[in-house]
């Protein structure tokens, strides 16, 4: 069983793009800039946003950060989504998800320029990605790919089950795991799948992104399967600084044994998230001197 070190990944990554950004403002561009959106005080919010700020500092970026109460009236949102979408300055731009309930979260996802929408949300960008045109490819897929190709992992002709079918995660994963340049053979289960425990067992690769602590069993996985972990749940842990710890789909002490590779969680998919981030800012950079 090998372990798939999603920190030591992301970090090789982020030297590469820091290379690329000193070579861009040794040749007189500006740094990259990535701005971020954050309404209200969630934590496990608030935590992202901050760990996106320290990974734009240690690749060479500009950052800012745009803050907002939760109770937010939908169109000053909207209003400053405009303005960030007319501001030359601002290559890219994420509204970090959750927003309160009385923002509707689809018309806050439509209304950013998909040339500046690097989360890979907008309906532009989906839709490419579906086709196999250039795009920005949603954060955590593009990340659990990049590990695939970096450890080298075998995927044409495999069975891939992916848990979960969110917009986010669960559709826009199936769709790259079907393209050419993988050619894996995909299914999507749900909570309305029959016979999971099975389907999960006859899979190759087992990409959980269901959100439920714990879900994926030893009885779920195969012998030699890879298995990726998208979750990421906060559960309390009184005995933790924070007072609670990161839990995945996967009961990993169970299942470790039976994988020829799995993703930790904390540490594997998490920060190969973080990092396609700014790789798809960078490429919006780029695009943009390009211009």
């Amino acid at each position: 069983m090998q372990i798939i070190d999603g920190k030591a990944t992301a970090g090789a990554i982020k030297d590469e793009i820091k290379k690329e950004v000193d070579s861009l403002v040794a040749s007189g561009h500006r740094n990259p800039h990535l701005a971020a959106i954050l309404v209200g005080h969630d934590g496990g919010s608030e935590t992202y946003v901050a760990f996106k700020i320290k990974d734009c500092q240690e690749v060479g970026f500009r950052s800012s950060l745009v803050r907002f109460e939760d109770d937010v009236k939908e169109e000053e949102l909207l209003a400053k989504i405009e303005a960030l979408n007319n501001d030359d300055q601002v290559d890219g731009f994420i509204v970090q998800l959750p927003l309160p309930d009385h923002i509707d979260e689809q018309k806050v996802i439509e209304a950013i320029d998909p040339q500046k929408d690097v989360d890979g949300f907008h309906p532009v960008n989906v839709g490419r990605t579906v086709i196999g045109l250039p795009s920005f490819v949603s954060a955590t897929p593009s990340g659990i790919v990049e590990l695939l190709k970096r450890y080298g992992i075998e995927t044409a002709g495999k069975h891939c089950v992916v848990l979960g079918r969110s917009n986010i995660v669960g559709r826009p994963m199936s769709i790259l795991m079907s393209q050419k340049s993988i050619n894996a053979t995909v299914t999507v289960a749900h909570s309305r799948t029959r016979d999971l425990e099975q389907l999960c067992a006859s899979a190759d690769i087992l990409i959980a992104a269901l959100g439920v602590p714990g879900f994926v069993k030893a009885s779920m996985v195969k012998e030699g399967a890879v298995v990726i972990d998208v979750g990421t749940t906060r559960v309390p842990a009184p005995d933790t600084k924070s007072g609670f710890r990161l839990k995945g789909d996967v009961v990993y002490e169970e299942v470790a044994p039976k994988c020829a590779y799995i993703t930790p969680v904390p540490g594997g998919v998490g920060p190969m998230t973080r990092v396609s981030l700014l790789s798809n800012t960078l490429k919006a950079a780029k695009r943009n001197i390009q211009r």
